[in-house]
């Protein structure tokens, strides 16, 4: 791991209901960044990108997209374009999260579209794969990521999948309170550093980070971080709580 810098990346999702909160959780979240060793993000929901941003910016946190289309612009209503929310100065996108597979119907065509237009527009994804409870209990686990692997990177290049972080978010661990033993998630992220390697070389594979999501807390971040397949981890409720994250950024 010692190529790949740790990256710790904040989803609020739906969260906070208004701007002044969301400035306030900006601050709070920037101020306790310190001598975090890990590059951070904070993926705010869009109308709170551009108020958060130089809040964060004095923390050394990057700011990112929870969400965007794969369209420029037009007649496409409620829709979010890559130029739009990188004119706000959004580095990252969060491309596929399962909510948006299930509760939006974003299809694997639709993911992968979005990766290219991200990848166009000179930002960086974040690619969600994941199981649910009644896969993984199906031992199939590993064949769904590698088939939304499959889907969501078809026809990226070698050199732009160096700019992709792959995010495994097993989905029955996400906003449950249950967290992937450490030991199975770092054997789901060897196998998603094989598959890579497999699909373009180990250099490359070596070179992009896997972060795991899925109820991250202060209790589980240092045994998940220790595992050398696992980079960083996308983190939902505790990124909501200054405290809480604090203590996932500067993971032992």
């Amino acid at each position: 791991m010692a190529a790949r810098v740790p990256f710790i990346a904040g989803n609020w999702k739906m969260n906070p209901t208004s701007v002044e909160e969301a400035i306030s959780l900006a601050k709070a979240i920037a101020d306790g960044k310190g001598s975090s060793k890990a590059q951070v993000a904070i993926c705010t929901p869009h109308p709170f990108l551009a108020a958060c941003k130089p809040h964060l910016d004095k923390g050394g946190i990057d700011l990112g997209a929870q969400a965007c289309y794969f369209e420029q612009k037009g007649a496409y209503t409620g829709a979010t374009s890559t130029s739009m929310i990188r004119s706000v100065g959004a580095k990252h996108v969060i491309v596929g999260h399962s909510e948006r597979r299930t509760v939006f119907h974003q299809t694997d065509e639709m993911v992968n579209q979005i990766i290219h237009k991200v990848l166009a527009d000179n930002m960086l994804p974040i690619l969600c794969v994941g199981e649910t409870k009644e896969e993984y209990e199906s031992g199939l686990n590993t064949q769904i990521c590698a088939i939304q692997l499959a889907k969501g990177l078809k026809g990226v290049s070698k050199e732009d999948a160096k700019k992709v972080t792959i995010a495994y978010e097993p989905v029955w661990a996400i906003g449950t309170g249950l967290v992937c033993d450490a030991s199975v998630a770092q054997d789901v992220h060897k196998f998603i550093r094989g598959w890579l390697a497999n699909m373009y070389d180990q250099e490359t594979a070596d070179t992009i980070r896997i972060q795991y999501g899925g109820s991250v807390t202060p209790d589980s971040v240092d045994e998940l971080m220790s595992k050398p397949d696992i980079d960083g981890c996308l983190v939902g409720g505790a990124s909501l709580d200054p405290a809480k994250f604090t203590r996932i950024m500067n993971f032992k």
